[in-house]
């Protein structure tokens, strides 16, 4: 039973150097936000061209995790992030298991959540089974947001409110509507992304400006996905 009427998460993938940008946003506000790393990847350097841009892609060190990601949440996001849909049964358990093994003994507390890798359809029935009778996660986000605010049933399907990449307008709209929200029953603001992202466009001053926007409000809870999911 959640024990707060509103609360805001973040939740941002892959686990990269940019993510200690976006810590020091968090921080400055009071935001606390869950990072999806794949342990199998950590040390990596690389870049990714989105939008005919070319972008960083590195991953820090396993030796850096502890310190970079402190006072947030890690969860997992799979070994070496490929689409669960096209592994065996077997692969499918291992990516999700060793991940969520490693980055516990990487963050000294039991991992318990997870964000689906990859773009498109990167879950389905079969793998959200595997995960729920094989695995230890208690809760994972796929990249299909809803624009809802409303709690879920299923957390291993859990739909976020909104990919802060799709439109700066559309972010500010819907933290603007729920900053408006009077509510009569548990209500959440869930954004995910990928740190990288702000590097395309440059976004990285207008998102600090939603963050100060949604921050400080003495009405809302502000946790890590954990926190807000799986209230003790």
């Amino acid at each position: 039973m959640a024990s707060f009427m509103k609360a805001v998460t973040f939740s941002y993938d892959d686990g990269v150097t940019q993510d200690q940008r976006l810590i020091d946003i968090f921080d400055r506000y009071g935001l606390k936000c869950t990072f999806n790393l794949n342990s199998g990847l950590l040390g990596q350097a690389n870049a990714l061209i989105r939008e005919d841009v070319t972008v960083a892609h590195c991953k820090p060190r396993a030796c850096e995790v502890p310190k970079i990601y402190k006072g947030h949440e890690i969860a997992a996001h799979t070994l070496t992030h490929p689409c669960l849909c096209d592994l065996p049964d077997e692969e499918v358990v291992r990516q999700v298991e060793e991940d969520r093994l490693a980055l516990s003994e990487l963050a000294g507390y039991e991992v318990v959540g997870m964000a689906y890798p990859g773009g498109g359809k990167n879950h389905d029935e079969r793998v959200v089974r595997l995960i729920r009778e094989r695995t230890k996660i208690r809760y994972a986000r796929t990249i299909i947001s809803n624009a809802s605010f409303d709690l879920q049933d299923d957390l291993l399907v859990f739909r976020p409110t909104v990919y802060h990449h799709e439109s700066m307008q559309a972010l500010f709209d819907i933290g603007k509507r729920f900053l408006e929200t009077e509510a009569d029953r548990p209500q959440i603001l869930y954004v995910w992304g990928n740190a990288y992202e702000f590097d395309i466009h440059n976004t990285w001053s207008q998102f600090e400006d939603f963050c100060r926007m949604i921050s400080g409000h003495s009405d809302i809870f502000y946790g890590t996905n954990k926190e807000v999911l799986l209230p003790a």
